[in-house]
């Protein structure tokens, strides 16, 4: 997915892509969840790691849905992060990396490994970002919640994440 993949966007296909990420102790064990839809197509992905941060979790599950498009699309991107949404729709990321990945108190960004990827999949894929209420009652939020818990369980019982 290089170059000359700059044609029309109305070319692309439209996809939702839910996510979500948890962590037991922060940091502690933590797992991620996605649900993309596309037309009548829905797919779920979840993974974990056994130390991480709620922040890193919230990344990764952005990431990873990204990376399972196999071609450009158009992404409405719902997350229950502020971390993860208000980095793009308020501006951070650029902030961020006019500073030389500096915050405003001119400390290092954390997570500066999983934007880059992030920022990278973004330059693939036109996305939308949407910030959702976690917790509440949006159904697909829910259930990545119900799949980043689910291997947070899988880690804490010793069975490791996927």
């Amino acid at each position: 997915m290089g170059a000359g993949h700059s044609g029309a966007a109305a070319a692309r296909p439209r996809v939702q892509l839910y996510t979500d990420g948890a962590c037991s102790g922060n940091p502690g064990p933590g797992g991620w969840g996605v649900v993309l839809i596309y037309g009548a197509h829905r797919k779920e992905l979840a993974g974990g790691e056994p130390a991480t941060t709620n922040n890193r979790m919230e990344l990764t599950a952005a990431i990873a849905g990204l990376s399972a498009l196999n071609r450009p699309c158009e992404v409405d991107l719902y997350t229950d992060s502020q971390y993860l949404s208000r980095a793009f729709t308020q501006g951070w990321l650029a902030k961020w990396q006019r500073n030389g990945w500096l915050t405003a108190n001119k400390e290092p960004v954390q997570n500066q490994d999983l934007w880059l990827r992030l920022l990278a999949l973004c330059r693939e894929h036109k996305v939308s970002w949407h910030w959702v209420k976690g917790h509440a009652d949006n159904p697909e939020n829910n259930r990545c919640d119900e799949l980043a818990r689910a291997e947070i369980a899988k880690l804490k019982a010793g069975g490791g994440a996927t």
